[in-house]
């Protein structure tokens, strides 16, 4: 029989246990900024970019619930990876007021890599209802200011990388033929396109290497051997990391660097992924 000591003492270390992991989850792991490094075998890779150095980081949103001191150390972890290609897959920002101005203060102090730094949006730069196409202009017009190269269904060739960027799906500005238009299959490329669940659309035939995405933010909050209860996206299998598609496609989720007011994560820390090139 438990003593009326032996409960109070057990609801106390409960309670002191709940308490520990909701400070840890909410002031702890959403700036425990985690650094992935993979290998990106890319077919018919220009011989120059073999070892090159991209940095992908996405779901930034630079706004009023993501410090801009954390989001600037988050950009002084990117330098130290001395990359050579930089490339965000949208939700740069959380729409509000003056975050265009913020956007572009805070992203003139984002390295820029050697050869390009190049961004498409996500449902979240496009303002209210994800429908404010006069917003994100102004807003793409402000990273292009800075140095950042805003792709929207077309391709950027970097070095003879050909890089598809890809409209917003939410924002119902995702072409998918468009962006693929004047693709040479015979060389090298790479996609970036926020919502995951693009790759999942008709009409990818004759891409054949990597999409790289964000928009879920892996869930922020995972349990051991379960599923992120909640999920942005159709295809509930698309949480975080490395998905290998039909068609010799790969697909990359980012977990993201930022969050907006739920700033919570448990066990799924912000990230910033590290990938080096190499012919496959």
């Amino acid at each position: 029989m438990i003593t009326r000591r032996q409960f109070v003492i057990g609801s106390t270390a409960a309670v002191a246990s709940v308490a520990g992991i909701g400070g840890y989850a909410w002031l702890i792991e959403p700036h425990w900024l985690d650094v992935v490094s993979l290998s990106m075998p890319v077919r018919s890779l220009p011989a120059e970019l073999e070892g090159a150095r991209l940095v992908h980081l996405s779901d930034v949103h630079v706004g009023q619930h993501v410090s801009d001191d954390y989001v600037l150390e988050t950009f002084g972890t990117v330098a130290k990876l001395d990359p050579d290609i930089v490339v965000l897959t949208g939700d740069l920002t959380a729409h509000h007021a003056g975050v265009v101005e913020q956007a572009e203060r805070i992203y003139s102090r984002l390295p820029k890599g050697k050869l390009a730094a190049l961004a498409v949006l996500g449902n979240h730069d496009y303002g209210v209802n994800w429908s404010d196409v006069e917003h994100a202009a102004r807003l793409s017009a402000k990273l292009e200011s800075v140095g950042i190269r805003v792709l929207s269904n077309e391709i950027a060739s970097v070095a003879g990388l050909q890089v598809v960027g890809m409209d917003d799906l939410w924002a119902r500005r995702f072409d998918l033929a468009g962006s693929l238009a004047g693709l040479n299959t015979d060389s090298a490329m790479i996609a970036l396109s926020h919502n995951p669940d693009t790759v999942d659309h008709d009409g990818w035939d004759g891409f054949e290497s990597w999409v790289l995405s964000g928009h879920t933010h892996g869930g922020q909050v995972r349990l051991p051997f379960i599923n992120p209860p909640r999920l942005p996206v159709l295809n509930k299998l698309y949480t975080s990391g490395k998905f290998d598609l039909v068609g010799n496609r790969k697909l990359y989720v980012s977990r993201g660097v930022g969050h907006l007011a739920n700033q919570t994560r448990f066990l799924v820390r912000p990230e910033v992924t590290l990938f080096e090139l190499r012919s496959a």
